[in-house]
């Protein structure tokens, strides 16, 4: 199956088709694909999904899919790929950061049905797509903050109809409690505890993450780990039942003096003198 790739951070793409050029297919990147006349199914993730003029849809690289098309069928392609959303941080709101458009993109509901948008969602809709196209026209739409909230804003009309549809997605609420569980279940695993990869794993904006850490737990995310690490350590010291290699091992230490010099940085002091305590 081709897997289809891009190099630019946002591309348009408008054309019309009888019947579509591309087979089943994945990609690198991110769509929203709008559907301005023509109707035919969408084939999405193994989903027939109908389709019609003033439609929406939403892929993610995840995604597998090609169109069907019965009447001739014309489209607006918004592809985007992970460094788009990424390169803005500094015009994006907190929500967007904390639950990333690209996580959002990913939920399964937005698979398995055709959204319903009613007034005056539908217009709003058409004339905002209609808007970045237009913008597209005469600007370099990579680097336009217009053409950003605009394109921000196609998520706030989808959030809107789900709302309205009693649809209920995967919570996207970022608990404090979870984040704190997940580090303390990984402290022994460094590269699990690591800022891009727990921020993956929330799906919070990496850039945004320590700031969010900070705000909440009154202290940096980088001091947090040292602190727990070593008061970890410290306990196994003070049971006197392990030997200094062997809680290297365990808290992923490459040896013995990695972990010595770990913590002498930390206490001051060499953990054969903490153990004489």
């Amino acid at each position: 199956m081709p897997k289809l790739n891009q190099f630019k951070t946002l591309v348009l793409d408008e054309f019309e088709e009888e019947k579509f050029h591309l087979p089943p297919h994945t990609h690198t990147y991110y769509e929203i694909i709008y559907i301005k006349k023509g109707s035919g199914i969408h084939h999405l993730n193994n989903n027939l999904l109908p389709y019609k003029a003033g439609d929406l849809f939403v892929i993610s690289p995840d995604d597998e899919h090609y169109f069907d098309i019965k009447k001739s069928t014309r489209f607006i392609f918004i592809k985007f790929t992970d460094n788009y959303f990424n390169s803005k941080q500094n015009l994006t709101c907190d929500e967007f950061l904390v639950n990333t458009p690209e996580s959002f993109m990913r939920d399964k509901i937005l698979k398995e049905m055709v959204l319903k948008f009613d007034e005056p969602c539908k217009t709003i809709l058409k004339n905002t797509v209609e808007n970045i196209v237009t913008y597209g026209h005469y600007i370099d739409v990579t680097s336009s903050p217009i053409v950003f909230y605009q394109i921000l804003s196609l998520f706030g009309l989808i959030k809107e109809t789900i709302r309205g549809m009693n649809l209920q997605m995967k919570s996207t609420h970022l608990d404090s409690e979870q984040i704190a569980n997940y580090i303390h279940q990984n402290i022994y695993q460094p590269k699990l505890v690591q800022v891009k990869v727990i921020a993956d794993h929330f799906n919070i904006a990496q850039t945004y993450f320590s700031a969010y850490f900070k705000r909440t737990f009154s202290i940096s995310y980088r001091e947090y780990i040292h602190n727990l690490r070593t008061t970890l350590i410290e306990k196994r010291f003070h049971n006197n039942q392990l030997p200094i290699k062997q809680i290297a091992y365990e808290f992923g230490f490459t040896d013995e003096s990695h972990l010595t010099n770990y913590f002498k940085k930390r206490k001051n002091m060499k953990p054969t003198d903490f153990k004489k305590l």
